[in-house]
């Protein structure tokens, strides 16, 4: 009798997975693929937007960078927020507030109007993606969450395949009512999150409570296990939300994450421009294609790396090593003026910087739950990605001063190697396994 039990607990497991992977997944990552080109277009902007505007390097590296500042400030709150209001209601007020505010940065006529129009976009944007993470954990089991959390992040690359040779022809070809195509590059990919915000409020279901499409079986399955693992952690050490902010294995994770985001926002930020350093003849519609292929390596690096982190079950050298092979790279950028041994080393690059996200946000649901996991994503996402303030200014400061970006990709190379230890380090925790 009991075997037969487990056999049937089993199948409705599988299929209860099946059935959330393939209809909330698929939206989820939609709808951060239109988060990620609002963030990332700048820096294809840059390569026309710069001169019309007499931005000098230093400029640029702030109105990237100073996004992270708007999101560092209303993360927490954003994050609390859709925990208590609900993530279908938020997330389409973050998605309409950031498109509008994303079309109107396009319409910019000097530098600080710029720095205002990307901080506001940040502030729009706060909690968006520890949002997204945190509602995929009422969704999945832990042993779940990497691989639901690497289709997540998998948006990144997708978006820079998808959006790179896309903003490239606008940048070369849309010169509409004789406004700079830079401007309209802005403008159309703005678009999509005033779209997708209003299909979000019709169509995301809050909790599993509210899925139509999920039996009264896989409901209670669902309820069943996450219930179970809440537990586990709460016997382990129970966390209040102001814990977790004070938490000092949730300040581990900050400091990791921030050598992360510096990382990834380095590339991010100043890969068309380094493309475009390697040859002045260069189109910016081959400028977008070629920024396009360290992304499909780094697609399929983080696919590996995450199958790999959930089979083992282990989370600490999967960002390690990833972190020190990017590290690597970007210590080496600055050593060559062939392109393509350039490009070859952006391949390397990303395929680190996107490899370790997804084994590394599997770390903080060991021990958080609750409003304590909405307060401790919230500000390791934060604080943690205000690398992506420090990375591009940083290295606009110095090429400003040095003529190149060579120098600064070495120092933000550094980061990833402190990174790469504060995880190798990190306390252990009791793991939560799956009851069968």
């Amino acid at each position: 009798m009991s075997s037969e039990m487990a056999t049937r607990t089993e199948v409705i497991e599988a299929r209860t997975i099946r059935k959330v992977r393939i209809r909330i997944l698929p939206f989820i990552f939609f709808l951060y693929i239109v988060a990620y080109l609002d963030r990332i277009n700048i820096g294809f902007a840059a390569l026309t937007m710069n001169k019309e505007l007499a931005i000098t390097s230093q400029q640029y590296g702030l109105i990237f960078g100073i996004f992270f500042f708007g999101y560092f400030i209303f993360e927490i709150p954003s994050n609390l927020l859709l925990h208590k209001i609900g993530a279908r209601v938020w997330i389409a007020r973050i998605l309409i507030s950031w498109g509008i505010v994303a079309m109107l940065t396009g319409l910019a006529q000097s530098v600080s109007q710029l720095y205002v129009a990307r901080f506001l976009l940040g502030l729009a944007e706060a909690g968006y993606f520890p949002g997204m993470v945190l509602y995929l954990t009422y969704w999945f089991p832990q042993r779940e969450q990497a691989l639901a959390v690497v289709l997540l992040i998998a948006a990144g690359p997708v978006t820079n395949i998808l959006g790179a040779p896309v903003s490239g022809l606008i940048l070369d070809h849309v010169h509409w009512l004789g406004v700079s195509s830079w401007r309209w590059l802005l403008i159309l990919e703005g678009i999509p999150a005033i779209v997708f915000g209003f299909l979000t409020y019709f169509l995301l279901p809050n909790r599993p409570g509210e899925a139509k499409f999920l039996a009264t079986d896989e409901k209670e399955w669902i309820r069943a296990e996450l219930g179970r693992e809440e537990q586990q952690k709460l016997d382990h050490r129970g966390y209040s939300a102001l814990q977790a902010l004070a938490s000092g294995r949730v300040w581990h994770l900050v400091l990791t994450y921030f050598g992360m985001t510096l990382g990834v926002w380095t590339l991010i930020s100043w890969a068309p421009q380094l493309v475009r350093s390697l040859s002045s003849g260069y189109s910016n519609t081959i400028i977008g294609f070629l920024v396009m292929i360290p992304s499909l390596v780094g697609l399929a690096a983080m696919i590996f790396v995450s199958r790999s982190s959930d089979r083992t079950l282990e989370r600490r050298y999967h960002v390690a090593i990833p972190a020190v092979i990017a590290g690597i790279a970007l210590a080496l950028l600055g050593t060559t003026s062939s392109a393509f041994i350039s490009v070859a080393l952006l391949c390397v690059l990303a395929a680190g910087v996107y490899s370790y996200f997804s084994p590394f946000w599997a770390l903080p649901s060991e021990f958080l739950t609750g409003y304590s996991a909405a307060a401790g994503i919230a500000l390791i996402n934060s604080v943690g990605n205000l690398g992506g303030l420090v990375g591009p200014y940083m290295i606009g400061a110095i090429a400003m001063r040095t003529g190149n970006l060579y120098a600064g990709l070495a120092l933000a190379g550094v980061f990833l190697f402190v990174s790469a230890t504060l995880v190798l380090v990190l306390p252990r925790k009791v793991r939560v396994r799956a009851k069968r």
